[in-house]
């Protein structure tokens, strides 16, 4: 069991937290026809939409309340109701997802009152459009959590089941579904509200990475179904298999610093250390989620990747995200991008990490970066005489 560090510092420097609200951003942006609005400044908004446009390299729908300093002193609920209705009026979209930012959570708006009044004043206006409010105070993966919570909460309700839960409508019949699984811990309260509609039990996977996890999955869809696993499955699982002989070479015995979200920061870590690995050092954005004591890790710290930085004097690779560059070439190591955001490899967002195709090429870009990184030894370093420390 990993034991907590918390946060000593009362301010981050080079956090590794992101916009609070982006996470939910995330979640509704997978969502067809979505146009997330962030309820809050112009500078909150710019933000997150800087990140998700470094990332994705393509525009982002995101916008904003653009609230100024009368509204945050005497409440925003007309800046809200203009926002959605212009937002109705240019683009009809079919779900409009509104994610609070600090900015309204320090003022303690009641926003949801204001949303239910705006939606039962403006009915006529927005007939033919969700409009779905997520609060998102915490990191990433908890605005995630929170954005799909209230989508179910708001949207879903008993009906026909759809083949694809992407769509409005379709969310409106998640309350016939009759299984129910979830990935991550921060999935847990969105699975939960599921259950408590459709009355029945979710399974809850921590990780989908590795041979063992994703066995785990394949057998649950084989038992549900009552079909066996399709060939190119199987092969998929032996293909991975492979990779772990061939990478463990590469991989064995190294010390690896990571810092990610809490249930990514579990994902890479049971992966490096299913490899021979070790986890030198750990660092993540906040210290609620249970799941960070089954890190495989003596400690994890809550801060920032100056933190992590520090305590990767000894690491062989370091993980984490673009930001994480000057920290890898000051330490002299190299860097495996993982999380949000990285802009400065292309094609990130299609990268798969996780079930059998996933682990392999995971373990070969790793075994790629620590192959590429080895430094021959010099004559000295070789040489006997001058290594006895005379």
């Amino acid at each position: 069991m990993a034991c907590m560090l918390p946060q000593a510092k009362s301010t981050a420097i080079n956090p590794v937290k992101s916009s609070q609200p982006l996470g939910a951003a995330f979640a509704f942006l997978g969502v067809d026809g979505a146009v997330p609005l962030f309820h809050g400044s112009q500078e909150c908004t710019s933000f997150a939409l800087v990140l998700l446009v470094r990332h994705f390299k393509e525009t982002i729908p995101l916008q904003t309340t653009a609230m100024e300093e009368l509204e945050t002193i005497l409440g925003g609920e007309d800046r809200l109701k203009d926002a959605i209705l212009n937002s109705k009026a240019r683009a009809e979209p079919q779900f409009i997802a509104v994610c609070t930012t600090a900015l309204v959570e320090t003022g303690d708006d009641d926003t949801t009152c204001d949303l239910a009044n705006i939606k039962l004043k403006r009915a006529r206006e927005l007939t033919g459009t969700e409009v779905v409010l997520a609060n998102a105070p915490e990191a990433l993966e908890e605005g995630w959590s929170k954005a799909v919570t209230a989508i179910v909460d708001r949207i879903a309700r008993p009906g026909k089941q759809k083949p694809d839960p992407k769509k409005v409508g379709d969310i409106r019949d998640l309350g016939a579904a009759t299984k129910c699984r979830g990935t991550g811990e921060h999935m847990r309260r969105p699975a939960e509200a599921l259950q408590r509609l459709t009355a029945e039990p979710y399974v809850l996977f921590e990780s989908l990475a590795g041979l063992k996890n994703a066995g785990r999955f394949i057998l649950l869809l084989t038992t549900v179904s009552g079909e066996q696993a399709p060939a190119k499955v199987l092969r998929g699982r032996m293909q991975l298999q492979d990779a772990m002989l061939d990478g463990h070479f590469h991989l064995g015995g190294k010390k690896i610093a990571i810092s990610a979200e809490p249930d990514q920061l579990l994902q890479l870590s049971d992966f490096f250390v299913g490899m021979g690995a070790k986890i030198s050092a750990a660092a993540t954005t906040t210290g609620t989620s249970k799941i960070l004591q089954k890190v495989p890790a003596e400690t994890v710290q809550v801060g920032d990747l100056c933190d992590l930085e520090r305590l990767s004097a000894v690491a062989h690779l370091l993980v984490t995200y673009s930001h994480g560059r000057p920290a890898a070439e000051r330490l002299a190591i190299p860097l495996m991008h993982a999380g949000f955001p990285v802009f400065d490899t292309l094609g990130s967002q299609h990268k798969l990490t996780i079930l059998y195709q996933g682990t392999r090429d995971m373990i070969y870009e790793v075994a790629n970066i620590m192959q590429a990184d080895q430094h021959p030894p010099t004559p000295d370093a070789l040489d006997p005489v001058c290594n006895r420390g005379l």
